[in-house]
């Protein structure tokens, strides 16, 4: 048993290097992960309140008059009728 316990520990101690190196790339990757679904999430929620800002500010109204083309057209009516 102590010399299996003596051989892991050697194999560790010689693969230490290659081992940390890989920890620390896996961690920067973790991070990059959690940092762009962070930016991701917080657009999302920036996009959503912007969406619900817009929704709640009052509408513009505009009223058209039509007079002027219900004028036209009756005058046409009657242009039509006076031919006939």
């Amino acid at each position: 048993m102590s010399q299996e316990k003596v051989d892991k520990y050697k194999k560790e101690k010689a693969n230490r290097k290659q081992t940390i190196k890989k920890e620390k790339v896996q961690n920067v990757l973790r991070k990059c992960a959690v940092g762009v679904v962070a930016i991701l999430l917080i657009g999302w929620i920036g996009y959503s309140a912007y969406g619900t800002y817009e929704s709640k500010k009052p509408k513009e109204e505009v009223e058209i008059d039509y007079t002027a083309l219900t004028d036209f057209s009756q005058k046409l009516n009657e242009a039509a009728g006076d031919k006939e």
